[in-house]
């Protein structure tokens, strides 16, 4: 590494030998950065006039359950700081109780009040969220101790929720045979190379299929997808290698019927989950896309029911469409009333969500008591109407005047600190996974730890000052 580097900047290739590369060198500057940047988290913490956490667990390769915990807070000024605060690990069982202990080990060594603790967000999980001994109620009966006016918003991950909802179309009679087919031309190296091959033959328009994970459902839809633009190439190859009997469905028109329909409606389901991911996003904006997404099922099924398939391109290449026009309208409203049903949460706070979001078109009488008159003082100074228009939501609230819009501001400061989702997480154990793999199992807790907090902070270390102790911790051995 030092001789490449040496050639590449032969100017430095002085300082590159002086680099130690030891093991336990790089393991010191890891430790090092590690502390420096959660020592600057909890300098910010100290600032927080609210706080939310995001909470998910998972197994790592040596199967030990590890509770990850992200925080969100926000200052006086409606700055926000979300960062990795903790990966707790579960040795035994992991029960509601347990959980617990672990979120207020991790709460009260970053010195975390509970009074200031506005949500939690989960994925929904039993021994998080059970209602008499779940996680959430103890979290819940504790921040009551210390602030019997402050109620917790618990919310479940809306993306997770969104996965969820799929199963309410009742199209496995689709998917199965779909991954059956994309595994039998997958699984088997020799399968997949002649397919490849025939596709290059053949000029078609994709040189392979997507594979398909469950854990990854909506990988589902792009699946879809290509199976379906490349249902003629699939159904010749399948012929070449003596095997379309085991797959009768692609000659099936009823069956292709519904598949035309999962490929329209998945895409769409695929476009929401897309615009649901990404870190810093807030609440309201979350939960705009999901009623927008509700308003197009309600369109689609009306369209549909009236043999309109104007937004369902692929339905509409099928002759049997229009038989089957009622049960695809059915089925979308049966989704719309599940995204109802499972969106119950965000449907609780979402008075609140459209007067932080959207202040002056909001109608007094309508607001909650204490904001009424701050509200009214809002919409009538054009000052303050032109700097929400031009500035950033939580700059335009660090903007208006403490003394003037209190509860406004209050108010503002819980709805932008809240998680909308466990994507934090999420992304987290994905390095989790390529950083503890079989091959790198004995790593420690801690060190995993550390490796997650630096590679996901968004905060810069003091490099200047860890070089200065490392070279003071060096000199000392």
């Amino acid at each position: 590494m030092i001789e490449a580097a040496g050639i590449l900047c032969p100017e430095s290739q002085g300082k590159f030998e002086k680099i130690g590369l030891s093991r336990r060198t790089v393991t010191r500057r890891v430790e090092l950065i590690e502390e420096d940047i959660a020592s600057q988290i909890n300098k910010k913490a100290e600032s927080f006039k609210l706080y939310s956490l995001a909470l998910d667990e998972s197994n790592d390769v040596k199967d030990t359950a590890q509770l990850l915990i992200f925080i969100r807070g926000i200052n006086d000024n409606f700055e926000i700081t979300e960062e990795f605060l903790a990966m707790e690990s579960l040795k035994g069982t992991t029960r509601g109780e347990d959980l617990y202990n672990h979120v207020s080990a991790a709460i009260e060594r970053r010195k975390l009040p509970w009074s200031k603790l506005a949500n939690v967000t989960t994925d929904g999980s039993p021994n998080l969220t059970g209602r008499h001994v779940g996680l959430l109620k103890r979290i819940q009966d504790k921040v009551k101790e210390e602030n019997p006016d402050q109620d917790v918003i618990f919310l479940h991950c809306i993306i997770h929720q969104e996965s969820l909802c799929k199963s309410i179309l009742q199209l496995d009679h689709v998917m199965k045979p779909v991954v059956k087919l994309v595994n039998f031309i997958r699984a088997k190296g020799l399968h997949h190379r002649q397919f490849i091959a025939f596709l290059e033959e053949t000029n078609a328009d994709h040189h392979d299929l997507l594979y398909h994970s469950h854990v990854r459902w909506l990988s589902l839809g792009k699946v879809f997808q290509r199976v379906w633009d490349l249902q003629d190439e699939i159904s010749e190859f399948l012929e070449l290698v003596g095997k379309s009997t085991e797959f009768p469905e692609l000659s099936d028109k009823n069956w292709l019927c519904d598949f035309a329909f999962a490929v329209d409606i998945f895409s769409y389901l695929n476009e929401l989950n897309v615009k649901l991911q990404g870190k810093d996003q807030f609440v309201h904006d979350m939960y705009k896309h999901v009623q927008a997404f509700k308003s197009k099922l309600t369109l689609f099924s009306r369209q549909i029911a009236n043999n309109s398939f104007v937004h369902f391109s692929t339905l509409a290449t099928q002759k049997d469409a229009t038989r089957n026009a009622k049960k695809y309208s059915q089925s979308i409203d049966d989704l719309h009333g599940e995204f109802s049903r499972r969106f119950s949460d965000f449907d609780n706070i979402e008075t609140s969500l459209q007067l932080v979001s959207c202040p002056l078109s909001q109608d007094p009488e309508k607001a909650p008591q204490e904001v009424q008159l701050e509200l009214i003082d809002l919409q009538s100074d054009s000052l303050l109407k032109e700097k929400f228009n031009s500035l950033k939501l939580n700059d335009f609230y660090a903007a208006l005047n403490e003394a003037m819009f209190p509860n406004l501001r209050k108010t503002a400061q819980k709805m932008l600190t809240l998680f909308g989702s466990t994507y934090v997480c999420e992304q987290t154990f994905s390095v989790m996974n390529i950083n503890k793999s079989s091959h790198r199992s004995r790593l420690t807790d801690q060190h995993l730890g550390a490796i997650l907090r630096i590679a996901t902070t968004k905060l810069t270390p003091d490099f200047d000052a860890l070089a200065k102790k490392g070279d003071q911790q060096h000199c000392s051995h």
